[in-house]
């Protein structure tokens, strides 16, 4: 039940997953959505040994593509379907975080409640808050940080055990100073929300988020295995074959990681974040704003979820993983755009790398693209790899940068690595009355970026070039 936590071993997944060392090659189709998604789904799928993924894509705030690749189950063979659920893990955090938002919405809790006013006896209870809890910050030890199944964890047990076991031993640190993912919060909020919303926890959630969404396909994977319509989970010992994986016994998942779905219904969810739906929109705001430490520093999480920028695009992000499935999921609330990855084989990178560089393909699409300019950027770089520059095409500061160390030291290191295989626009932004552009130049053995400010009078002030890796 490793990662009903959030995802955060890549490095580890590497090296015990099969094939993948190395760099990815970027999709062929840069303009077209659904090949996009098919060669990243089935090249992660390939190298990674991964039986199946269920994509759904979101653009302009629609549901633009849903997709299943390879094999639901081995024995017998059955292929992957888009209507099959996928159990998602540690994604279930932000539905339980949407369902304190929902009790909050109402008065009958506050996210800043002392957690001893409603589940009395636990470590440093009045110290705690509904929102340490929600966003890992509270110090209580997590009760699942193993990547594989232990013996204990194919046995019932109830929530009330798990905080017997594990919310009443010394806090790991002090309350609201650090961040450390634990499980532990996650059970705590779960009983807390049943306490005071008089209903269990899915109950809740399909009267109040799913039924409304149209999320139909949800059902609670921890009181019982997924039927025999949806995928097998799979485990894999180090590179050895694939085998049907254990379940775990009632209990285990609550409120951590319980929910399965479609990944069409997941990205109802994600919809639903993007343009206010189920919740307030002062309750979506508190799930998505990043929680601060006692010093100031900040967390990367919100409540229930990963919060962090990437090339100034805002993302919420959340991977989750229980026995036999890994799942990933990625929303850039300000781009409209979200993707959904599910996967059925636990301890695995796929789901990641497939939501990764689907967002990457993504948000290139969304570049704008002016070839004719690119063009001519294209012919700077090869002429500066000459040694030589049109010096009309610059202003300034960049012609005093250009001088003659600068040129000859661009020229040397360039003319070694050759043509380039690719030359493409990445990122284009807005700064300092000024257009900036970001490019990526990859050689068969070097990627580089090239760093473009470009002023309202169409000359280059900065034409910088740094190696990627």
């Amino acid at each position: 039940m490793n990662a009903i936590r959030l995802l955060t071993l890549a490095p580890f997944y590497l090296l015990v997953t099969t094939g993948c060392a190395g760099t990815l090659p970027p999709p062929q189709h840069p303009t077209d959505l659904p090949k996009n998604v098919d060669t990243i789904a089935r090249d992660v799928l390939e190298k990674t040994g991964v039986p199946s993924a269920s994509v759904a894509v979101v653009q302009s705030g629609k549901i633009a593509y849903v997709k299943a690749y390879g094999n639901a189950r081995l024995d017998p063979l059955a292929p992957a379907a888009p209507d099959m659920r996928y159990c998602i893990g540690s994604i279930s955090k932000q539905f339980t975080a949407a369902a304190v938002m929902l009790l909050v919405e109402e008065g009958k809790l506050g996210l800043d409640d002392p957690i001893s006013k409603y589940v009395p006896g636990l470590t440093r209870g009045d110290d705690i808050t509904i929102r340490m809890l929600l966003s890992h910050t509270s110090g209580y030890q997590d009760y699942a940080p193993q990547d594989y199944m232990i013996p204990d964890w194919e046995k019932p047990i109830s929530g009330q055990a798990i905080l017997d076991r594990w919310a009443k031993r010394p806090l790991d640190f002090e309350p609201g100073t650090k961040w450390q993912y634990s499980n532990t919060n996650f059970v705590i909020a779960g009983m807390i929300i049943e306490k005071a919303g008089g209903a269990p926890l899915f109950d809740l959630l399909k009267r109040r988020v799913f039924d409304p969404l149209g999320m139909r396909s949800v059902t609670n994977s921890d009181l019982k295995k997924l039927s025999e319509t949806d995928p097998t989970g799979y485990l894999r010992h180090a590179l050895g074959p694939l085998h049907p994986a254990p379940k775990e016994g009632p209990g285990w998942m609550f409120a951590a990681g319980e929910l399965a779905m479609t990944a069409e219904d997941l990205a109802k969810w994600d919809i639903a974040l993007m343009h206010g739906a189920a919740l307030t929109p002062a309750s979506y705001r508190a799930i998505e704003t990043e929680v601060l430490l006692k010093s100031g520093a900040g967390t990367h999480y919100g409540l229930g979820i990963g919060v962090r920028m990437v090339s100034s695009h805002r993302v919420l992000e959340h991977g989750g993983e229980v026995s036999g499935y890994v799942a990933e999921n990625v929303v850039l609330p300000d781009d409209d755009l979200a993707i959904v990855v599910l996967t059925n084989q636990d301890a695995s990178a796929a789901a990641d790398q497939i939501a990764t560089r689907t967002r990457e393909a993504l948000l290139e699409m969304a570049v704008p693209r002016n070839e004719e300019k690119n063009r001519a950027i294209r012919r700077i770089f090869d002429d500066l790899a000459l040694g030589k520059i049109d010096r009309s095409l610059f202003t300034p500061n960049a012609n005093q940068y250009f001088g003659e160390r600068a040129l000859r030291d661009y020229s040397e290191s360039l003319s070694k690595l050759g043509k380039p295989d690719s030359f493409a626009q990445k990122r284009t932004s807005s700064r300092g009355g000024m257009t900036f552009r970001r490019f990526e130049v990859k050689y068969p053995k070097k990627t580089l970026n090239l760093t473009i400010y470009e002023t309202a009078e169409g000359k280059f002030e900065q034409f910088l070039i740094d190696a990627e890796d």
